[in-house]
């Protein structure tokens, strides 16, 4: 177990570097827009990434999980299935997005959203070719490097967006570099992990992957709904100005909490399906992680009402208070990442289904009762509403990871 322990804060430190990395790099970029563009194009090019991002978590559909999960005499049969299940599913991704931005111009949207929605969909266009190489490395061990490539694109495609602020000002710098860096990812992960469809092993039966993917897809479109909806809310209820507000609040506080989520996520279900004991594994990645994220968003919400005005200027001065009520719901969302995790690798994707959708639905509502009293009481409720949801969320978890030292001590 002292391996698993240190090759798992091994991974995490990989792709919470990776992300630190990223993070700097889009701190170029909310720097750059905050001086050219004004709130109103931010929330154009917010819009257009919410959508976007609720679409792109139709990709996460549990097959990755299925190869990493594979045994050894089913992987080569697995990876053939899971291949052709990426291209059918990426292409009819691709359509559904390309049809949603025509429906939202057809009923009178704006043409700019809808414009960079359609240029968004060009990613799954090169995403099929390279997932089975992604998983496979990931099972493999090869979680330094599937951060480092996940960060060039990322840091890549932020130092694009910082180019165009400048020299092409509007709401396209925002979306247009995600498309750009798509080649990048490609790439290098086929590189990184080198795979050719072995015919001879024929096909994995499609049935297992339907049924252990349609409960981890649910939970990643409400996740993504959780993590996007309040923006799109915000934009109707309020407009397009007070959404470029609460955009470049919510990544001057909370996004690198987001990110470090989203690399303990990756982290702990490998880590958790290697383990021997799941709930000692579950302890040590939620003790890690906490021990990590909970001083660092601590310093950042008390040091907001500085770095906000310096970074953004002071024309966004107004928005450092929400950035550090935003910044302190980092913590409970850690306990839940890992109580989701725990989740996932005991086979029971349909307890986070439901309990990723409860958590959805209360932030949902408390961005349409509070957004009449404007950003702030929106994010005070966020940050109660994610504490106390969150830790309810994960107490069964919790209580299987901790307790049973408690008893032993």
């Amino acid at each position: 177990m002292p391996r698993n322990r240190s090759t798992f804060i091994s991974h995490l430190m990989a792709y919470g570097a990776s992300e630190v990395v990223t993070k700097l790099s889009r701190l170029f970029v909310v720097i750059a827009v905050a001086r050219v563009l004004d709130p109103e194009q931010i929330g154009l090019a917010a819009a257009a990434l919410a959508t976007g991002d609720i679409l792109k978590a139709l990709t996460e559909n549990g097959v990755v999980q299925r190869i990493i999960a594979a045994r050894d005499d089913d992987l080569d049969a697995t990876c053939n299935t899971a291949h052709r299940l990426f291209w059918i599913w990426c292409l009819g991704l691709f359509a559904v997005q390309v049809t949603v931005a025509g429906i939202y111009l057809g009923l009178g949207g704006s043409a700019v959203v809808s414009a960079l929605i359609l240029l968004l969909a060009g990613e799954y266009l090169f995403m099929p070719g390279g997932l089975v190489q992604v998983a496979l490395a990931m099972r493999s061990g090869k979680m330094r490097q599937t951060a480092a490539i996940a960060g060039t694109q990322a840091v890549s495609a932020n130092l694009m967006s910082v180019v165009l602020a400048i020299v092409w000002p509007g709401a396209i710098a925002l979306v247009l570099p995600r498309l750009l860096t798509a080649p990048i990812w490609l790439v290098t992960v086929r590189r990184l992990h080198r795979w050719t469809r072995q015919p001879a092993a024929g096909f994995a039966p499609v049935r297992p992957f339907v049924t252990f993917g349609w409960a981890v897809l649910g939970v990643e479109i409400v996740k993504a709904l959780r993590l996007q909806a309040d923006k799109l809310l915000v934009g109707v209820l309020l407009g397009p100005q007070a959404l470029g507000l609460y955009f470049m609040a919510f990544n001057a506080g909370l996004s690198l909490a987001t990110s470090f989520s989203a690399a303990f996520a990756a982290v702990l279900f490998p880590h958790l399906c290697a383990s021997e004991d799941r709930a000692v594994a579950l302890r040590q990645g939620l003790l890690v992680s906490v021990a990590l994220v909970a001083p660092a968003v601590i310093l950042q919400a008390a040091l907001s009402p500085w770095y906000v005005p310096f970074l953004l200027g002071e024309k966004w001065a107004g928005i450092s208070g929400i950035v550090s009520i935003l910044c302190l719901a980092a913590i409970p969302t850690m306990l839940w990442t890992g109580a989701a995790g725990w989740m996932r690798a005991e086979g029971r994707p349909m307890q986070e289904l439901k309990g990723t959708a409860i958590l959805t639905a209360a932030l949902m509502l408390n961005t349409v009762v509070l957004a009449p009293h404007g950003l702030t009481a929106i994010a005070w409720g966020y940050l109660i509403t994610a504490c106390a949801t969150m830790t309810l969320l994960a107490w069964p978890a919790l209580n299987i990871a901790f307790l049973p030292s408690l008893k032993r001590a």
